[in-house]
């Protein structure tokens, strides 16, 4: 059965050295800390991943988080795994619960989040199945 889960978060963007970095370093590394509201009460840890290009409103990110809490009433964990592109201002991004990663009352999830912004909130929607686990 699809399910859908809604509310809000806020997000601590904290940055971090990279491993090895090069002459004109266009990349950075953060680390992402979220407490989810409504829906899903959870706090997440992840670490993001971004580059930079010369053109103005380009560039890209990829990040994973680990999500820990209750959805929709059931306690457990999983791994949410970030694609994200700004082309020339327009962005796209994928949100995906990483295969297998649910675990405890959450072992079976599956599906796809997105992120809006409200009047300087931060709102998520989680379309989501939960497998075999009724």
């Amino acid at each position: 059965m699809n399910r859908h889960a809604t509310g809000t978060f806020e997000v601590r963007l904290n940055p971090l050295d990279l491993n090895e970095a090069g002459e004109g370093e266009t990349r950075g590394r953060i680390s992402i800390n979220k407490t989810f509201h409504g829906d899903l009460q959870a706090t997440s840890i992840g670490e993001m991943l971004s580059a930079m290009t010369e053109v103005k409103g380009s560039a890209g990110y990829v990040a994973m988080e680990r999500v820990v809490g209750t959805l929709q009433g059931r306690r457990g964990s999983f791994v949410l795994q970030h694609s994200g592109t700004m082309n020339r201002g327009e962005p796209s991004l994928s949100v995906t619960v990483v295969p297998d990663s649910g675990t405890a009352e959450l072992t079976g999830l599956s599906g796809s989040l997105t992120i809006t912004m409200r009047e300087g909130v931060h709102c998520y929607g989680l379309d989501y199945r939960l497998g075999d686990v009724a």
